[in-house]
């Protein structure tokens, strides 16, 4: 084995706590970590799911069922992993729902704040009980998973759009806060991934990505320590053409873009 293997296999994560491990993205980067037999915190809302997935999993596993929106449950999760586990070499927080949405409707406002207290706030439980232990080690690396819909606002997912817009601009904040203390915080901001989340979408799906290749792309950028990337590369090029558009061409582009349904379980 040469000498820059060894460094990088010492480098890789040993403990990842990991939200929204019940489906989606987080299921995928929990295979994709097992895969260099890290041991892994699998927190998620579906206890059968997270079950099944750790079954499946050729490492050791750590359970439990919590919603990240809950600051109490998080707090108390994150101590119990680090008594389980010790402090972790990696946090992903990857829990996120979506649903469209529409001012008008009273209704909608309830799905704002569902979206809201899981997006952002659940970001900030995930990571709140490791800062510290992090900090006083000198080392580890906090992910929030954004996303391309932060951008811009899309038609029909105001609240989604917003929150990863919030999500975005708060792990910016963090990461600020951390420099220097050996602590890497790291964005990534998916496009459209093979997911339950985008297989509701009935509008096309351009750079559409499975689940796995997109999880085998973040864990590289991860071990590179980017402060912030898109995934796929492709979106990445859409994002930054996004960002520039003039507001009134923006408005006529994408007026009449496809909207994700309302009224979705979340």
């Amino acid at each position: 084995m040469s000498d820059a293997h060894a460094r990088r296999s010492a480098e890789r994560p040993r403990r990842v706590f990991l939200t929204g491990a019940s489906s989606g993205i987080g299921t995928a980067l929990a295979r994709r970590y097992a895969q260099e037999g890290a041991q892994i915190g699998l927190l998620g809302r579906r206890r059968d799911a997270l079950e099944a997935l750790a079954a499946e999993l050729p490492c050791q596993t750590w359970l439990h069922t919590a919603d990240v929106a809950d600051a109490a449950a998080m707090h108390a999760a994150g101590l119990a992993f680090i008594e389980h586990f010790g402090a972790p070499d990696l946090v992903i927080a990857s829990a996120g729902v979506s649903a469209g949405t529409l001012t008008e409707f009273e209704e909608d406002a309830r799905v704002f704040e569902r979206i809201f207290q899981t997006n952002v706030l659940g970001m900030v439980h995930t990571f709140q009980p490791f800062i510290e232990p992090l900090r006083s080690c000198g080392r580890g690396t906090l992910v929030g998973i954004a996303s391309v819909a932060g951008i811009r606002g899309l038609p029909g997912a105001g609240a989604y759009s917003a929150s990863k817009a919030a999500a975005r601009t708060y792990l910016e904040s963090l990461r600020v806060e951390l420099h220097g203390s050996g602590v890497r915080v790291v964005t990534l901001s998916p496009g459209y991934i093979d997911t339950p989340m985008t297989q509701v979408n009935t509008y096309p799906m351009p750079f559409l990505m499975p689940a796995d290749k997109a999880a085998e792309r973040m864990a590289a950028l991860i071990d590179k320590g980017v402060r912030h990337a898109v995934v796929p590369w492709q979106m990445g090029l859409v994002a930054r053409v996004l960002g520039v558009l003039p507001r009134c061409v923006y408005d006529r582009l994408f007026a009449r873009a496809g909207r994700k349904p309302r009224q979705l379980p979340l």
